[in-house]
């Protein structure tokens, strides 16, 4: 099914395989998917009108937040980009141009499509890659010897299509991977170094450093020795992969990936700004005040909707999808200015982690932490298995420190995890073959001195 073709409920249920709980979070954000589906159906003349409802998460750090707006843009096919609120406060009020997370979103939408369009073109790319190592095969002192060596092993001549035809079922079936073949390639110039310039310079260091690649890729740069290309002798299969990169990247029409980079930045972004908690606050002082309602006053007219200048075109924020996250332990939602507060009508509230929340998030995604460990021991061939009342151990020890600590939410539970696995890790080398079985009894006695020391900083982050 197209991820525009999933309703609300089954855009819940794709969320619900990789982040266990916060069902309220979840909803809301698979309306605003939904709704973006339903606004292209909408007569042109109302189109325009309908904008995106933003959303603000409040709940502590580890319990989804960034994982829910990351898993949605994926589950969408939807350029997405997490920016920190904080970064635009840094000493003082010299942190990031506010405008360089619509800049950062453009570029992560064209590396989206220009993605998409490889994976088209692979077929096409594998094929002319194909063609220049038999080229290459064929041509060329003690390489088209090994070539026709390698051809006479099946019978036949070294030279003519009878030849070709062979050597291609040869590249097809592997028997030539290892031969060493020269192929020439287009050498990259390399990113030239810009000066360094200060914060809100982003744009007019990104147009210095494209003015002087596309010199180097001119005529001009070529006399002064860019643009070059160079003769590399690699195995076959090596060959066959570098060819085919290069083929794909020429056959990729860039104007037309911009277009639809902008195109799809536009309508479907989706901004995740974490950490705005840390800018709540009014102008009502000195101090860091100042700064923090300059970055929500700079923030305003691209959440409002305005027209941002980047190196690929101009690009409309109306139609972005902005999702702001934070704890709000010492500020207020209400502490953000009015206007500020207007343009996020949708708040939605993330529950702290329990320790049933904790033993699913070891069991039930499809990446959990067991199933990553599990995997990662099985490169060394050692078969771990983690039991389920292992498992519910983990989960009692990591609530229990989230609760004599600072709570983490499940981040907690890489910390915890690391420490148990943590000799067998070190030492898998030495067990290949063998059978590893992780109990209750061998967490507790592994984790024994994170509970009992009052200290556990020493033994936990």
């Amino acid at each position: 099914m197209k991820p525009e073709e999933l309703t609300p409920r089954q855009i819940v249920e794709e969320l619900d395989r990789h982040v266990v709980g916060q069902a309220a979070a979840k909803r809301a954000v698979a309306i605003a998917l939904r709704n973006r589906w339903r606004r292209q159906k909408v007569a042109p003349e109302l189109r325009d009108e309908i904008l995106p409802k933003n959303i603000i998460m409040i709940g502590p750090t580890g319990v989804g937040k960034t994982e829910i707006a990351r898993r949605l843009a994926r589950l969408a096919g939807a350029p997405f980009v997490k920016v920190e609120a904080s970064k635009f406060t840094e000493v003082g009020y010299v942190g990031r141009d506010v405008d360089s997370m619509v800049r950062d979103l453009v570029e992560a939408a064209v590396k989206l499509v220009r993605e998409e369009e490889l994976e088209k073109l692979e077929g096409r790319a594998r094929e002319a890659a194909e063609e220049r190592v038999l080229d290459a095969l064929g041509h060329g002192g003690g390489v088209a010897a090994g070539f026709r060596a390698a051809v006479a092993r099946v019978g036949g001549e070294g030279d003519g299509p009878a030849a070709r035809d062979k050597a291609r079922a040869q590249l097809h079936a592997g028997t030539l991977d290892d031969e060493l073949v020269e192929i020439e390639l287009a050498e990259r110039p390399a990113s030239p170094a810009v000066p360094f310039m200060g914060p809100g310079m982003e744009e007019m260091a990104q147009g210095i450093q494209e003015m002087m690649q596309s010199l180097g890729n001119s005529p001009l740069g070529a006399m002064m020795g860019g643009a070059k290309k160079r003769k590399r002798k690699v195995p076959v299969k090596e060959a066959l992969k570098l060819l085919a990169q290069e083929e794909a990247a020429r056959l990729v029409d860039m104007e037309r990936v911009v277009r639809e980079a902008l195109e799809r930045a536009q309508n479907a972004g989706i901004v995740f700004i974490d950490e705005i908690d840390k800018i709540a606050g009014r102008d009502g002082g000195q101090g860091p005040d100042v700064s923090r309602g300059g970055v929500q006053r700079d923030l305003l007219p691209i959440v409002e909707g305005s027209n941002v200048s980047t190196k690929y075109g101009t690009v409309r924020t109306d139609h972005v999808l902005f999702i702001a996250a934070g704890a709000f332990h010492v500020a207020k939602p209400s502490d953000l200015i009015p206007e500020l507060q207007g343009r996020f009508p949708i708040r939605v509230e993330l529950e702290p982690l329990r320790r049933e929340d904790l033993v699913r998030i070891l069991r039930e995604p499809r990446a959990s932490l067991v199933k990553q460990y599990v995997a990662l021991l099985a490169t060394e061939e050692v078969a771990l298995e983690v039991r389920d009342d292992a498992v519910e151990e983990i989960a009692r020890i990591a609530a229990e420190v989230n609760e004599r600590m600072e709570n983490i939410g499940a981040r907690r539970l890489h910390t915890v995890m690391e420490r148990l696995l943590e000799e067998l890790s070190f030492g898998a080398d030495g067990l290949r073959g063998q059978r590893i079985v992780v109990d209750a009894a061998l967490v507790r006695e592994k984790l024994a001195g994170i509970l009992q020391d009052e200290d556990l900083s020493r033994y936990i982050l």
